[in-house]
């Protein structure tokens, strides 16, 4: 009970303390403006009360804004080594800093108690507003800003409450399966990314709305959920290619997955676009340069960028908001066509015989 408690509670706003407290709203402001030597009046002591009371937390980043100061964005990110989260700090950045704001980084890894201590300590130094881009699905410091009323918004994933920024994953899940299928596949593996995440749900569901318009029902087996690095799609890759019931097409939930299953494939002697199609996710630059180029769904990160400033500054309408932005089908060289695809899969196997 005391958890959907926590899910219940909304962010309080100046409204709600001037409706406790029995005054203007204008009155709240000026009372809680830490800028405006403190009265003692009987009113501002009841603001004061009813802003304790209801746990009311000052939106410092719009403020900032208002009273014409450089606010501070803290961001989140559990590592700058993977080339997804690099890119969307740098959009995040770019976008602050266009705006006359400053952002700053940390970082955490995977684990939710690292998660949190690197959020405390952002906040410690002042920052006004903080983006993740680490939320798991069950992610408790989400709600830990949320009953703090401290601005914050997700970017990239989402706990589908507080307010997120992020591609529409579930949309380009299907168009990847979408351009599988219309390719004339059939026997397709999903590599999908962790469980405790929204990316890696949203888009398995989609690429599985796009197999059941097509009437299409893949085995278990060829269901994979794994980490997000290359290692990972190389161990998955090693596992879908071995033996002689390879899947002929690969949709995987992101770039490095897609990396390390052509890794996979290349130790094998198999090339995708020959001798199976291969489509990633993100279409991070490594992708369009690779020896046989990656067909891959590409996620706009300054526009998911733009939208998660404009969130945060969005004070008093945060909680329960989420912005998709459509992400696009990049078609290259790692797809093709299953008769082209058959022809090279009978041709390799003949070789391998001899």
């Amino acid at each position: 009970m005391a958890s959907e408690d926590r899910l219940e509670r909304r962010v309080v706003t100046l409204k709600d303390v001037a409706e406790a407290s029995g005054v203007s709203i204008s009155t709240v402001s000026r009372v809680l403006d830490e800028r405006i030597p403190p009265t003692k009046s009987a009113a501002a002591e009841r603001v004061r009360a009813a802003a304790d009371r209801l746990g009311y937390r000052r939106n410092t980043f719009a403020s900032s804004l208002r009273r014409g100061a450089a606010a501070t964005v803290g961001v989140l990110v559990p590592r700058l080594s993977d080339t997804v989260m690099a890119l969307m700090f740098e959009a995040i950045e770019r976008t602050a800093r266009r705006q006359g704001y400053f952002a700053v980084v940390g970082t955490c890894g995977d684990d939710p108690n690292d998660e949190r201590a690197a959020a405390e300590t952002l906040l410690d130094r002042g920052i006004d507003g903080l983006i993740l881009a680490t939320a798991r699905m069950d992610d408790a410091l989400p709600t830990s800003l949320r009953d703090r009323g401290i601005p914050h918004v997700l970017v990239l994933r989402t706990d589908r409450i507080s307010p997120s920024s992020l591609g529409d994953d579930e949309t380009g899940g299907y168009l990847a399966a979408r351009h599988l299928i219309d390719l004339g596949h059939r026997d397709i593996a999903l590599v999908n990314g962790p469980e405790f995440t929204s990316t890696g749900v949203d888009r398995h569901a989609g690429a599985q709305r796009a197999l059941r318009e097509a009437g299409i029902s893949i085995p278990p087996e060829r269901v994979l959920w794994t980490g997000y690095g290359v290692d990972a799609g190389v161990d998955v890759g090693r596992q879908l290619f071995a033996g002689d019931e390879r899947p002929t097409a690969v949709f995987a939930a992101n770039d490095n997955l897609a990396v390390g299953v052509i890794n996979a494939g290349s130790a094998l002697g198999l090339t995708p676009g020959r001798e199976y199609s291969i489509v990633g996710y993100n279409d991070i630059p490594l992708a369009s340069r690779l020896p046989i180029p990656l067909t891959s769904v590409r996620t706009p990160f300054d526009q998911i960028a733009a939208r998660a400033i404009e969130l945060l500054l969005d004070g008093e309408k945060r909680t329960g908001t989420v912005q998709r932005t459509l992400p696009t089908l990049i078609p290259r060289a790692s797809t093709a066509r299953l008769e082209a695809v058959e022809v090279s899969r009978h041709g390799a196997s003949s070789t391998f015989e001899h």
